[in-house]
């Protein structure tokens, strides 16, 4: 089996493991931009290269704004940082702006394109690496989509273009108007999120009417070299170190049975999360959404880890609650 993700294949200097860049900014509130905000950022990149991650993930929504204008900032203070990252963000969600005008998604050219200039501007590039459409808009054109790639891909403001949560079907849909390969799904995926699992673990059951994850998602993406990347991996770190009052027996055991893999394996709880989503042969990128230095760092010896068959299904078992069917 190969050891590169379909985004190495393709030639992109993208870590299995991504920096998911949402905890940067000081939260929603929308307010300014600070030294110490900056100073987190410059720590957060700091480490996240000291264990080899080179990709970070954006979305024009994060903070307000402001994740991408302190990146942007950490970017002018290290020009030479750019040449050495891939940096992918996300359009297409809109808050509400008032009586009339309600939060919404938004794939209109005029949208998309104006987005990218905004993304630009925050982080301080001419160019970005990747552009994934944020959440599946109903009213969706995909020929009014593509001449926004297409206008996006030949001016030089974004190289390669993706989606975030949608299945197969809307991915297909999408593709046959646009030229330029979509090369990326960001979904929900841990040992919390398991649907993108059971789906396929419970075809001809009972219990698949239960799974809410679209069918065949996960084999279209692999059959089409199209890059998996799970999104809140760490499960709000349920399964490495947070309070689990209240939680569920599942959880509870599963947790427990982390801490003895990491024990054992003399690691961090972490690494055996993120180890098991990489262990998927799939080679899913899990974008890591802490922006503290110290659990970034945790994260380190997840891509050198690889889970036996049997440590893999504990996990999976012991995360579902209930036996194989």
């Amino acid at each position: 089996m190969s050891k590169l993700t379909p985004l190495q294949k393709r030639g992109w200097n993208a870590s299995q493991l991504v920096l998911g860049c949402m905890g940067l900014g000081g939260g929603w509130s929308g307010n300014p931009v600070t030294p110490e905000l900056v100073k987190q950022a410059h720590e957060a990149v700091e480490a996240a290269q000291s264990i080899g991650i080179t990709m970070f993930d954006h979305a024009d929504i994060y903070a307000r704004g402001n994740a991408e204008l302190v990146f942007g900032q950490v970017l002018k203070e290290r020009p030479e940082l750019r040449d050495q990252i891939v940096i992918q963000s996300k359009c297409g969600i809109r808050f509400e702006e008032g009586p009339g005008r309600p939060g919404r998604f938004d794939f209109s050219k005029e949208h998309i394109t104006s987005s990218v200039e905004g993304i630009l501007s925050r982080l301080n590039i001419e160019s970005l690496d990747i552009l994934l459409l944020h959440r599946p808009d109903p009213l969706m054109e995909p020929d009014e989509v593509a001449e926004a790639f297409r206008q996006l891909k030949q001016s030089g403001k974004v190289k390669a273009f993706g989606v975030s949560n949608m299945s197969a079907a809307q991915i297909r849909f999408l593709q046959a108007s646009i030229e330029e390969p979509l090369i990326a799904n960001q979904l929900e995926m841990s040992l919390l999120k398991l649907d993108w699992l059971d789906n396929g673990i419970h075809q001809n059951q009972k219990q698949g009417t239960q799974v809410s994850f679209p069918d065949g998602t996960m084999e279209f993406c692999q059959m089409e070299n199209i890059q998996l990347q799970a999104w809140s991996p760490l499960a709000k770190g349920l399964f490495s170190g947070k309070d689990l009052e209240g939680q569920s027996d599942a959880v509870k055991q599963t947790a427990a049975l982390v801490q003895a893999m990491a024990e054992e394996k003399e690691t961090t709880r972490e690494a055996i999360v993120l180890a098991w989503l990489m262990r998927h042969p799939a080679r899913i990128q899990p974008v890591i959404g802490t922006s503290q230095a110290a659990r970034i760092r945790a994260c380190q010896d997840a891509a050198k880890l690889e889970l036996t068959r049997e440590e893999w299904y504990s996990l999976y078992v012991s995360s579902r609650g209930s036996r194989m069917p």
